[in-house]
Protein backbone atom coordinates (compact mmCIF):
# COMPACT_ATOMS: atom_id res chain seq x y z
CA UNK A 1 0.00 0.00 0.00
CA UNK A 2 1.22 3.07 -0.69
CA UNK A 3 2.61 5.43 1.73
CA UNK A 4 1.89 9.41 1.91
CA UNK A 5 4.76 10.54 3.79
CA UNK A 6 7.35 12.39 2.22
CA UNK A 7 10.84 10.58 2.07
CA UNK A 8 13.92 13.02 2.37
CA UNK A 9 16.11 12.01 -0.37
CA UNK A 10 19.97 11.01 0.75
CA UNK A 11 22.42 13.73 -0.33
CA UNK A 12 25.56 12.04 -1.88
CA UNK A 13 28.64 12.26 -0.44
CA UNK A 14 30.73 14.74 -2.60
CA UNK A 15 33.84 15.74 -0.37
CA UNK A 16 35.80 13.81 2.54
CA UNK A 17 34.77 17.32 4.53
CA UNK A 18 30.90 15.86 3.94
CA UNK A 19 32.38 13.03 5.56
CA UNK A 20 32.57 14.80 9.28
CA UNK A 21 29.75 15.89 10.44
CA UNK A 22 29.26 19.99 11.30
CA UNK A 23 30.80 21.08 14.38
CA UNK A 24 29.15 24.26 16.14
CA UNK A 25 31.72 26.87 17.58
CA UNK A 26 34.63 24.23 17.78
CA UNK A 27 36.68 25.07 20.96
CA UNK A 28 39.54 23.40 19.16
CA UNK A 29 41.28 24.08 16.21
CA UNK A 30 43.94 21.59 15.17
CA UNK A 31 45.84 22.88 12.77
CA UNK A 32 47.81 19.83 11.45
CA UNK A 33 45.02 18.62 8.84
CA UNK A 34 44.03 22.04 7.71
CA UNK A 35 43.05 20.73 4.09
CA UNK A 36 41.34 18.05 5.52
CA UNK A 37 38.72 19.91 7.86
CA UNK A 38 37.17 22.48 6.49
CA UNK A 39 38.80 26.20 7.25
CA UNK A 40 35.41 27.51 8.51
CA UNK A 41 36.38 29.65 10.99
CA UNK A 42 32.99 31.63 12.55
CA UNK A 43 33.84 35.49 13.53
CA UNK A 44 35.22 34.23 17.04
CA UNK A 45 32.46 33.32 18.51
CA UNK A 46 29.86 35.58 17.11
CA UNK A 47 27.13 33.29 15.91
CA UNK A 48 26.26 33.83 12.36
CA UNK A 49 23.29 34.86 12.69
CA UNK A 50 21.39 36.50 9.21
CA UNK A 51 18.25 38.61 10.37
CA UNK A 52 15.20 39.01 8.35
CA UNK A 53 15.55 42.22 6.69
CA UNK A 54 12.25 44.39 7.85
CA UNK A 55 11.05 46.47 5.00
CA UNK A 56 9.91 43.16 3.20
CA UNK A 57 7.06 40.81 3.57
CA UNK A 58 7.90 36.92 4.27
CA UNK A 59 7.97 34.95 1.23
CA UNK A 60 7.40 31.58 0.60
CA UNK A 61 10.33 29.58 0.04
CA UNK A 62 12.40 29.19 -3.42
CA UNK A 63 12.52 25.72 -4.48
CA UNK A 64 16.07 25.03 -3.91
CA UNK A 65 17.79 24.02 -7.53
CA UNK A 66 19.20 20.34 -6.76
CA UNK A 67 21.92 19.15 -8.87
CA UNK A 68 20.84 15.30 -9.67
CA UNK A 69 23.17 12.84 -9.37
CA UNK A 70 24.43 11.06 -12.49
CA UNK A 71 25.70 7.47 -12.31
CA UNK A 72 27.91 6.11 -15.76
CA UNK A 73 25.31 3.30 -16.16
CA UNK A 74 22.41 5.79 -16.22
CA UNK A 75 23.91 7.86 -18.87
CA UNK A 76 25.56 5.47 -21.65
CA UNK A 77 23.69 2.99 -23.33
CA UNK A 78 22.46 0.18 -20.82
CA UNK A 79 22.74 -2.79 -23.11
CA UNK A 80 26.78 -1.92 -23.18
CA UNK A 81 26.91 -2.96 -19.53
CA UNK A 82 25.71 -6.31 -20.35
CA UNK A 83 29.41 -6.74 -21.94
CA UNK A 84 31.55 -5.89 -18.97
CA UNK A 85 32.38 -7.75 -15.95
CA UNK A 86 30.85 -6.01 -12.50
CA UNK A 87 34.29 -4.96 -11.34
CA UNK A 88 35.04 -3.43 -14.87
CA UNK A 89 31.63 -1.34 -14.65
CA UNK A 90 32.44 -0.07 -10.89
CA UNK A 91 35.88 0.92 -12.84
CA UNK A 92 33.22 2.88 -15.02
CA UNK A 93 31.42 4.44 -12.69
CA UNK A 94 34.29 5.28 -10.41
CA UNK A 95 35.93 7.34 -13.92
CA UNK A 96 32.35 8.96 -14.44
CA UNK A 97 32.52 10.42 -10.99
CA UNK A 98 36.04 12.01 -11.42
CA UNK A 99 34.90 13.16 -14.10
CA UNK A 100 31.72 14.33 -13.53
CA UNK A 101 32.94 16.01 -10.13
CA UNK A 102 35.09 18.42 -12.38
CA UNK A 103 32.24 19.48 -14.13
CA UNK A 104 30.34 20.73 -10.55
CA UNK A 105 33.46 22.08 -9.60
CA UNK A 106 33.89 24.09 -12.63
CA UNK A 107 30.10 25.23 -12.92
CA UNK A 108 30.24 26.28 -9.18
CA UNK A 109 33.24 28.13 -9.56
CA UNK A 110 32.27 30.19 -12.44
CA UNK A 111 28.68 30.37 -10.24
CA UNK A 112 30.46 31.84 -7.59
CA UNK A 113 32.41 34.57 -9.53
CA UNK A 114 29.11 35.34 -11.37
CA UNK A 115 27.04 35.30 -8.50
CA UNK A 116 29.02 36.93 -6.11
CA UNK A 117 31.67 39.07 -6.90
CA UNK A 118 30.86 40.44 -9.96
CA UNK A 119 27.43 41.41 -8.36
CA UNK A 120 29.27 42.71 -5.20
CA UNK A 121 31.93 44.72 -7.63
CA UNK A 122 29.25 46.39 -9.82
CA UNK A 123 26.98 47.52 -6.60
CA UNK A 124 30.04 48.42 -4.89
CA UNK A 125 28.87 46.76 -1.76
CA UNK A 126 32.91 45.72 -1.53
CA UNK A 127 35.87 47.25 -2.92
CA UNK A 128 37.70 45.42 -5.64
CA UNK A 129 40.79 44.85 -3.09
CA UNK A 130 38.29 43.47 -0.88
CA UNK A 131 36.97 40.77 -3.02
CA UNK A 132 40.16 40.12 -4.42
CA UNK A 133 41.10 39.05 -0.28
CA UNK A 134 38.07 36.95 -0.40
CA UNK A 135 38.42 35.34 -3.98
CA UNK A 136 42.05 34.89 -3.78
CA UNK A 137 43.07 33.05 -7.20
CA UNK A 138 40.07 31.24 -7.62
CA UNK A 139 39.57 32.47 -11.16
CA UNK A 140 43.09 30.79 -11.82
CA UNK A 141 41.68 27.41 -10.71
CA UNK A 142 38.77 27.13 -13.51
CA UNK A 143 41.06 26.33 -16.92
CA UNK A 144 42.89 23.76 -14.72
CA UNK A 145 39.69 21.67 -14.16
CA UNK A 146 38.21 22.60 -17.29
CA UNK A 147 41.82 20.94 -18.86
CA UNK A 148 41.49 17.85 -17.21
CA UNK A 149 37.88 17.65 -17.89
CA UNK A 150 38.54 18.47 -21.80
CA UNK A 151 41.27 15.78 -21.50
CA UNK A 152 39.27 12.76 -19.76
CA UNK A 153 36.28 13.82 -22.17
CA UNK A 154 38.78 13.09 -25.26
CA UNK A 155 40.08 9.78 -24.21
CA UNK A 156 36.11 8.55 -23.32
CA UNK A 157 35.35 6.17 -25.89
CA UNK A 158 31.88 6.44 -28.42
CA UNK A 159 29.88 4.14 -26.39
CA UNK A 160 30.86 5.78 -23.51
CA UNK A 161 33.51 3.97 -21.68
CA UNK A 162 37.02 5.09 -20.85
CA UNK A 163 40.02 2.64 -21.80
CA UNK A 164 43.33 4.30 -20.45
CA UNK A 165 43.51 7.48 -18.21
CA UNK A 166 46.16 7.10 -15.69
CA UNK A 167 48.62 8.84 -18.25
CA UNK A 168 46.35 12.03 -18.44
CA UNK A 169 46.34 12.16 -14.22
CA UNK A 170 49.97 11.93 -14.05
CA UNK A 171 50.74 14.66 -16.59
CA UNK A 172 47.86 17.00 -14.80
CA UNK A 173 48.70 16.70 -11.70
CA UNK A 174 51.34 18.79 -11.07
CA UNK A 175 49.38 21.48 -11.91
CA UNK A 176 47.92 21.61 -8.69
CA UNK A 177 50.96 22.92 -7.12
CA UNK A 178 49.06 26.41 -7.96
CA UNK A 179 46.67 25.93 -5.04
CA UNK A 180 49.63 26.86 -2.44
CA UNK A 181 48.37 30.15 -2.54
CA UNK A 182 44.57 29.31 -3.08
CA UNK A 183 44.41 27.38 0.01
CA UNK A 184 47.39 29.68 1.84
CA UNK A 185 44.62 32.80 1.45
CA UNK A 186 41.90 31.09 2.89
CA UNK A 187 42.27 32.32 6.84
CA UNK A 188 42.32 35.53 6.09
CA UNK A 189 40.13 35.54 3.48
CA UNK A 190 37.39 34.03 5.96
CA UNK A 191 38.24 36.11 8.32
CA UNK A 192 37.54 39.41 5.92
CA UNK A 193 34.67 37.93 5.08
CA UNK A 194 33.24 36.96 8.50
CA UNK A 195 33.72 40.99 9.02
CA UNK A 196 32.50 42.36 6.40
CA UNK A 197 29.09 40.46 7.17
CA UNK A 198 28.70 43.21 9.93
CA UNK A 199 27.90 45.32 7.27
CA UNK A 200 24.47 45.22 6.97
CA UNK A 201 24.37 45.33 2.46
CA UNK A 202 26.80 42.35 2.45
CA UNK A 203 24.98 40.67 4.91
CA UNK A 204 21.59 41.58 2.78
CA UNK A 205 22.85 40.58 -0.35
CA UNK A 206 24.98 37.03 0.59
CA UNK A 207 21.01 36.42 2.21
CA UNK A 208 19.52 36.96 -0.52
CA UNK A 209 21.73 34.70 -2.46
CA UNK A 210 21.39 32.08 0.41
CA UNK A 211 17.39 32.36 -0.21
CA UNK A 212 18.04 31.88 -4.35
CA UNK A 213 17.15 28.68 -5.35
CA UNK A 214 20.86 28.88 -7.31
CA UNK A 215 22.93 28.60 -4.06
CA UNK A 216 21.29 25.02 -3.38
CA UNK A 217 21.73 26.52 0.42
CA UNK A 218 25.53 27.35 -0.22
CA UNK A 219 26.33 30.09 1.57
CA UNK A 220 29.40 32.02 -0.22
CA UNK A 221 31.98 30.47 2.06
CA UNK A 222 30.76 26.65 0.88
CA UNK A 223 31.61 28.01 -2.59
CA UNK A 224 34.85 29.26 -1.74
CA UNK A 225 35.88 26.26 0.05
CA UNK A 226 34.81 23.63 -2.66
CA UNK A 227 38.36 23.89 -4.42
CA UNK A 228 39.88 22.75 -0.82
CA UNK A 229 37.42 20.11 -0.30
CA UNK A 230 37.75 18.79 -4.41
CA UNK A 231 41.59 18.76 -3.59
CA UNK A 232 40.93 16.34 -0.49
CA UNK A 233 38.76 14.02 -2.22
CA UNK A 234 41.41 13.40 -5.06
CA UNK A 235 43.29 10.29 -3.08
CA UNK A 236 39.90 8.88 -2.70
CA UNK A 237 38.59 8.75 -5.74
CA UNK A 238 41.86 7.69 -7.55
CA UNK A 239 42.16 4.72 -5.07
CA UNK A 240 38.60 3.76 -6.12
CA UNK A 241 39.55 3.90 -9.44
CA UNK A 242 42.95 1.62 -9.33
CA UNK A 243 40.94 -0.61 -6.66
CA UNK A 244 38.65 -1.52 -9.50
CA UNK A 245 41.09 -1.99 -12.21
CA UNK A 246 42.82 -5.29 -13.00
CA UNK A 247 46.22 -6.09 -12.19
CA UNK A 248 47.67 -6.75 -15.52
CA UNK A 249 45.47 -3.54 -16.76
CA UNK A 250 48.21 -1.20 -18.34
CA UNK A 251 46.42 2.19 -16.47
CA UNK A 252 47.47 0.66 -12.99
CA UNK A 253 51.03 1.54 -12.83
CA UNK A 254 50.22 5.45 -13.75
CA UNK A 255 47.00 5.46 -11.41
CA UNK A 256 49.30 4.14 -8.38
CA UNK A 257 52.17 7.09 -9.37
CA UNK A 258 48.97 9.59 -9.87
CA UNK A 259 48.10 8.28 -6.16
CA UNK A 260 51.63 8.97 -4.76
CA UNK A 261 51.83 12.54 -6.43
CA UNK A 262 48.39 13.46 -5.31
CA UNK A 263 49.44 12.76 -1.68
CA UNK A 264 52.70 14.47 -1.68
CA UNK A 265 50.82 17.84 -3.06
CA UNK A 266 48.02 18.00 -0.77
CA UNK A 267 50.96 17.19 1.92
CA UNK A 268 53.10 20.08 0.61
CA UNK A 269 49.73 22.16 0.53
CA UNK A 270 48.54 21.22 4.02
CA UNK A 271 52.40 22.30 5.65
CA UNK A 272 52.18 25.89 3.82
CA UNK A 273 48.63 26.31 4.67
CA UNK A 274 49.46 25.38 8.06
CA UNK A 275 52.37 27.83 8.08
CA UNK A 276 50.14 30.61 6.53
CA UNK A 277 47.67 30.00 9.59
CA UNK A 278 50.21 30.54 12.12
CA UNK A 279 51.51 33.91 10.69
CA UNK A 280 47.97 35.07 10.11
CA UNK A 281 47.54 34.62 13.74
CA UNK A 282 51.33 36.13 15.10
CA UNK A 283 50.76 39.01 13.13
CA UNK A 284 47.35 39.79 14.84
CA UNK A 285 48.98 39.16 18.18
CA UNK A 286 48.92 42.56 20.47
CA UNK A 287 52.06 43.18 22.75
CA UNK A 288 50.62 44.93 26.01
CA UNK A 289 54.48 45.50 27.05
CA UNK A 290 57.61 45.08 25.15
CA UNK A 291 58.37 41.92 28.08
CA UNK A 292 55.45 40.12 26.57
CA UNK A 293 57.30 39.72 23.50
CA UNK A 294 59.27 36.08 22.93
CA UNK A 295 61.30 34.74 20.17
CA UNK A 296 59.57 31.65 20.35
CA UNK A 297 56.51 33.07 19.19
CA UNK A 298 58.51 34.82 16.14
CA UNK A 299 60.13 31.70 15.59
CA UNK A 300 56.86 29.49 15.35
CA UNK A 301 55.87 28.09 12.40
CA UNK A 302 53.55 25.78 13.13
CA UNK A 303 50.08 26.27 15.54
CA UNK A 304 49.41 23.52 17.06
CA UNK A 305 45.80 24.07 17.88
CA UNK A 306 44.02 27.22 19.52
CA UNK A 307 40.62 28.03 20.94
CA UNK A 308 38.03 30.10 22.76
CA UNK A 309 38.34 30.28 26.34
CA UNK A 310 36.33 31.61 29.50
CA UNK A 311 37.92 32.03 32.83
CA UNK A 312 35.97 30.93 35.84
CA UNK A 313 34.07 33.92 36.32
CA UNK A 314 33.09 33.71 32.63
CA UNK A 315 35.08 36.24 30.74
CA UNK A 316 36.16 34.84 27.52
CA UNK A 317 40.52 33.96 26.70
CA UNK A 318 42.12 32.82 23.32
CA UNK A 319 44.35 30.39 23.71
CA UNK A 320 46.92 29.46 21.20
CA UNK A 321 49.44 26.38 21.28
CA UNK A 322 52.03 26.93 18.81
CA UNK A 323 55.24 24.49 18.63
CA UNK A 324 57.14 25.90 21.38
CA UNK A 325 54.98 28.38 23.24
CA UNK A 326 51.33 28.84 25.13
CA UNK A 327 49.96 31.86 24.36
CA UNK A 328 46.96 33.13 26.46
CA UNK A 329 44.85 36.02 25.20
CA UNK A 330 41.81 37.65 24.46
CA UNK A 331 40.16 38.87 21.56
CA UNK A 332 39.13 42.87 20.99
CA UNK A 333 39.04 45.08 18.18
CA UNK A 334 41.58 46.76 17.12
CA UNK A 335 41.38 49.16 14.01
CA UNK A 336 38.41 47.64 12.80
CA UNK A 337 40.08 43.98 12.95
CA UNK A 338 39.69 41.46 15.03
CA UNK A 339 42.88 41.19 17.17
CA UNK A 340 44.57 39.09 20.15
CA UNK A 341 45.83 40.87 22.89
CA UNK A 342 48.55 38.98 25.40
CA UNK A 343 46.83 37.89 28.73
CA UNK A 344 49.93 36.72 30.45
CA UNK A 345 53.58 36.20 29.46
CA UNK A 346 53.96 33.46 27.40
CA UNK A 347 54.11 30.01 28.45
CA UNK A 348 57.37 28.22 27.05
CA UNK A 349 56.27 24.20 26.01
CA UNK A 350 58.94 22.47 27.50
CA UNK A 351 58.67 24.30 30.77
CA UNK A 352 54.98 23.90 31.43
CA UNK A 353 53.37 20.89 32.95
CA UNK A 354 49.51 19.97 32.53
CA UNK A 355 46.93 17.85 35.09
CA UNK A 356 43.98 15.86 33.99
CA UNK A 357 41.41 17.42 36.78
CA UNK A 358 38.26 15.32 38.30
CA UNK A 359 34.82 16.98 37.57
CA UNK A 360 34.24 18.82 41.08
CA UNK A 361 37.88 19.92 41.81
CA UNK A 362 37.75 23.58 40.40
CA UNK A 363 36.92 25.95 42.48
CA UNK A 364 34.33 28.45 40.85
CA UNK A 365 34.50 32.01 41.52
CA UNK A 366 37.44 31.83 43.84
CA UNK A 367 35.62 30.69 46.90
CA UNK A 368 33.11 28.38 46.13
CA UNK A 369 33.86 24.53 45.23
CA UNK A 370 32.65 23.31 42.72
CA UNK A 371 30.50 20.87 44.53
CA UNK A 372 28.20 23.48 45.81
CA UNK A 373 28.18 25.22 42.41
CA UNK A 374 26.43 23.99 38.96
CA UNK A 375 27.81 20.90 38.39
CA UNK A 376 27.40 21.23 34.62
CA UNK A 377 30.46 24.47 34.86
CA UNK A 378 33.40 22.16 36.94
CA UNK A 379 33.22 19.22 34.59
CA UNK A 380 36.16 18.41 32.21
CA UNK A 381 39.08 20.75 33.41
CA UNK A 382 42.27 20.48 33.05
CA UNK A 383 45.70 22.75 34.01
CA UNK A 384 48.56 24.09 32.88
CA UNK A 385 51.40 25.34 35.04
CA UNK A 386 54.26 26.89 34.80
CA UNK A 387 57.46 28.07 37.42
CA UNK A 388 59.21 31.19 36.64
CA UNK A 389 61.92 31.80 39.00
CA UNK A 390 60.21 31.31 43.23
CA UNK A 391 56.72 31.97 41.74
CA UNK A 392 54.03 29.59 40.38
CA UNK A 393 50.91 30.34 38.38
CA UNK A 394 48.19 27.53 37.10
CA UNK A 395 45.46 28.09 34.79
CA UNK A 396 42.43 25.90 34.88
CA UNK A 397 40.82 25.42 31.08
CA UNK A 398 37.02 24.14 30.86
CA UNK A 399 37.15 22.08 27.44
CA UNK A 400 33.27 21.73 26.38
CA UNK A 401 33.63 18.09 26.88
CA UNK A 402 35.10 15.18 27.76
CA UNK A 403 36.31 14.52 23.70
CA UNK A 404 37.49 18.31 23.33
CA UNK A 405 39.53 18.22 26.84
CA UNK A 406 41.34 14.96 25.88
CA UNK A 407 42.18 16.86 22.00
CA UNK A 408 43.66 19.59 24.34
CA UNK A 409 45.80 17.34 26.42
CA UNK A 410 46.88 15.31 23.30
CA UNK A 411 47.74 18.32 21.54
CA UNK A 412 50.16 19.76 24.66
CA UNK A 413 51.62 16.25 24.89
CA UNK A 414 52.56 16.13 21.35
CA UNK A 415 53.87 19.78 21.72
CA UNK A 416 56.15 18.98 24.66
CA UNK A 417 57.21 15.55 23.08
CA UNK A 418 58.30 17.79 19.89
CA UNK A 419 60.13 19.97 22.09
CA UNK A 420 62.09 18.23 24.58
CA UNK A 421 59.96 18.43 27.79
CA UNK A 422 58.37 14.37 27.42
CA UNK A 423 55.43 13.60 28.75
CA UNK A 424 54.98 15.50 32.42
CA UNK A 425 53.62 14.40 35.50
CA UNK A 426 50.72 15.43 35.44
CA UNK A 427 51.03 15.44 39.83
CA UNK A 428 53.74 17.59 39.92
CA UNK A 429 52.75 21.25 38.23
CA UNK A 430 54.93 23.34 37.31
CA UNK A 431 54.04 27.16 37.74
CA UNK A 432 53.34 29.77 35.28
CA UNK A 433 53.95 32.80 34.43
CA UNK A 434 54.00 36.26 36.82
CA UNK A 435 50.87 38.46 36.12
CA UNK A 436 51.26 41.52 33.80
CA UNK A 437 48.94 44.54 34.02
CA UNK A 438 45.54 43.99 32.54
CA UNK A 439 44.00 46.71 30.37
CA UNK A 440 41.20 48.46 31.32
CA UNK A 441 38.98 46.91 28.63
CA UNK A 442 39.62 43.35 30.41
CA UNK A 443 37.30 42.06 32.69
CA UNK A 444 39.09 42.68 36.23
CA UNK A 445 36.69 40.07 37.95
CA UNK A 446 39.61 37.92 36.87
CA UNK A 447 42.37 39.98 38.39
CA UNK A 448 42.47 37.69 41.42
CA UNK A 449 42.74 34.15 39.45
CA UNK A 450 43.87 33.09 36.25
CA UNK A 451 41.85 29.83 36.32
CA UNK A 452 40.16 30.00 32.67
CA UNK A 453 37.45 27.50 31.13
CA UNK A 454 37.21 26.35 27.67
CA UNK A 455 33.44 26.54 26.92
CA UNK A 456 32.57 28.18 23.67
CA UNK A 457 28.91 26.64 23.46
Amino acid sequence: EPSNKRVKPLSRVTSLANLIPPVKATPLKRIGQTLQRSISFRSESRPEIFTPRPWTRSAAPASTKRRDSKLWSETFDVRLNQMLTSKEIKRQEAIFELSQGEQDLIEDLKLAKKAYHDPMLKLSIMTEQELNQIFGTLDSLIPLHEDLLSRLREARKPDGSTEHMGHILVGWLPCLNSYNSYCSNQVAAKALLDHKKQDHRVQDFLQRCLESPFSRKLDLWNFLDIPRSRLVKYPLLLREILKHTANDHPDRQHLEEAINMIQGIVAEINVKTGESECQYYKERLLYLEESQRDLLIDSSRVLSCHGELKNNRGAKLHVFLFQDVLVVTRAVTHNEQLCYQLYRQPIPVKDLQWEDLQDGEVRLGGSIRGAFSNNERTKNFFRVTFRCGSQTQSYSFQASDTFNKQQWLNCIRQAKGAAGGGDPDPQSPQSPVRDTPKPERMDQSDSESSDCSMDTS
